[in-house]
């Protein structure tokens, strides 16, 4: 979509019309493509500063991001086409698999597929993959923060219409309507969901390795959950009016929070045991 953006909370002197690429040497470099790389290149740089948390090397973190990134990529497209099949599959709508530029990405069809390299890539060097698993979610929270903006640029991921303050407007053809703008709340979720993170990082120590990827679970499902609801362009279901990502968004919060309070439990009867193992001794 080709629209004028608006966001009359700052006023009418505020009016973006960024395309969507721009050119150089007759090829077309899309920001949304920028946007992505940027999310990548900040969180390898906040992972390899951060290796010890997850006992890690750089090496490591290097080694798993640059298999896990087009892996991912793969992924999320392959999610993203089996929802949108007839804009995929058929005469004349092959080339489309490829078009990667014009966006059409599931964020969760990424993460799956990131999941299954994190895995293989775990049992070959013989580390545990939970620590894998809290580097993973560290740098997700990064990627998709600064990623969503991509969504921004391309006029996409935007809610259903909406007369709150902080509205976002699209004009085109002389028309404006407002919408709520989706990809903001998840950009902004997201960087809530690392400063949490971060904080709980720097002032209490690891309990166990897996924790800080199940805390992203539980809070980017519970984000995602209720940002869903909003979109115009989920994928649903075929054949019913369930959106795919919701529903996935609920399970995997209920999943990682029924996790979160399991470990807790096992966690303090395990201190409560050896300490009185040390007062009987």
């Amino acid at each position: 979509m080709d629209a004028t953006i608006t966001f009359p909370l700052f006023g009418d002197w505020l009016a973006i019309n960024i395309p969507r690429y721009f050119t150089v040497f007759g090829f077309n470099i899309y920001y949304y493509g920028i946007l992505v790389t940027l999310g990548f290149a900040m969180a390898t740089l906040y992972l390899v500063k951060r290796s010890e948390l997850f006992g890690l090397t750089t090496d490591n973190i290097l080694d798993i991001l640059l298999i896990s990134v087009p892996c991912g990529l793969i992924g999320a497209r392959i999610y993203f086409m089996l929802f949108n099949f007839s804009d995929f599959f058929g005469a004349g709508k092959w080339e489309n698999i490829l078009a990667f530029r014009d966006g059409g990405l599931a964020v969760y069809g990424g993460i799956i597929a990131s999941g299954l390299v994190f895995i293989i890539y775990s049992r070959v060097k013989k580390i545990p993959l939970g620590s894998l698993l809290d580097a993973a979610g560290f740098g997700l929270f990064i990627g998709q923060a600064i990623g969503r903006w991509g969504n921004f640029i391309n006029r996409e991921a935007f809610g259903v219409e909406t007369e709150l303050p902080w509205k976002m407007g699209l004009t085109s053809w002389g028309v404006t309507k407002y919408y709520h703008p989706a990809f903001l709340y998840e950009s902004l979720w997201n960087v809530a969901g690392l400063l949490i993170m971060h904080i709980f990082s720097k002032k209490s120590k690891t309990k166990y390795p897996g924790q800080y990827f199940l805390f992203y679970v539980a809070w980017y499902g519970l984000g995602r959950f209720m940002i869903e609801g909003l979109r115009v362009d989920s994928l649903f279901i075929p054949g019913t009016d369930f959106r795919v990502s919701q529903w996935l968004a609920a399970a995997s919060f209920l999943a990682a929070v029924g996790l979160l309070l399991f470990n807790q439990f096992r966690t303090k009867t395990k201190l409560e045991e050896n300490q009185e193992e040390i007062d009987n001794g």
